[in-house]
C-alpha cells in the first residue's frame, strides 16, 4: 500500500536517534501525521562458549525501570559495517572476542514507528579480548547453558524482543552443534 510522503522534518535529534515527522497521504485519501524514530541500525551478538553456553549480559534499562538480562548488543556507528560493529560490541560488553561470526538473520525491531534494522550474528571460538565499555553501561556477564536460555525463553523469564528474535534465528545454527 504505497503513500505520498506530504512532508519530512526532524522534530528531535539525539543522542541514539532521531524523531522525524511524516506528513502522508494513503490510497483512501486520509492524511496523517506519524512520528518515526531514525535510527542509525544496530546488532545483537549471540556469543556461544567452549562449553555450550551463552554469553548473556544482564544491565539495567531505564525505559523497562528494571535489569534486564539480555544478548549484548548495539548501534552502528556512523559509516561501521553492522560485522566491524558486532566485532566492537562483544568485546566491549563481555570481554571476549569470535574467532567466528556469522550472520544468522537481520529483521526490523519496531517497524511500526522506527527504522531500526537489526543484525543478528552467531558469535564462536571465543577468546579474552576486551575493549572499554561504553561510560554509562553497568554490564555483568552470566552464560547460561543453550537448553536452559530456550527454557527461560519459553516461559517469559527472557523479556528483551530482540534477544528473543536472536535464540529463534539461532536455534537451527545450535542444534547442528
Amino acid at each position: 500500500m504505497p503513500v505520498e510522503v506530504l512532508n519530512q522534518e526532524t522534530a528531535y535529534r539525539g543522542r541514539a536517534f532521531n524523531i522525524r515527522r511524516d506528513r502522508v497521504r494513503y490510497q483512501s485519501g486520509a492524511v496523517v501525521s506519524l512520528d518515526i524514530v531514525e535510527h542509525a541500525g544496530a546488532v545483537t551478538i549471540l556469543p556461544v562458549d567452549a562449553d555450550g553456553r551463552i554469553l548473556f549480559i544482564r544491565q539495567y534499562r531505564h525505559a523497562a525501570g528494571k535489569e534486564m538480562l539480555e544478548l549484548p548488543a548495539g548501534t552502528l556507528d556512523p559509516g561501521e559495517s553492522p560485522l566491524d560493529c558486532a566485532r566492537r560490541e562483544i568485546r566491549e560488553e563481555t570481554g571476549f572476542a569470535a574467532q567466528e561470526l556469522i550472520e544468522i538473520g537481520e529483521f526490523f525491531l519496531a517497524p511500526g514507528y522506527s527504522t531500526e534494522y537489526m543484525y543478528v550474528y552467531l558469535a564462536t571460538g571465543l577468546y579474552p579480548d576486551a575493549l572499554q565499555g561504553d561510560e554509562d553501561e553497568f554490564i555483568s556477564l552470566e552464560p547460561i547453558p543453550i537448553t536452559r536460555a530456550y527454557e527461560m525463553a519459553l516461559v517469559g523469564e527472557l523479556q528483551d524482543g530482540k534477544s528473543l528474535a536472536a535464540l529463534l534465528l539461532a536455534r537451527s545454527f545450535l542444534e547442528k552443534g
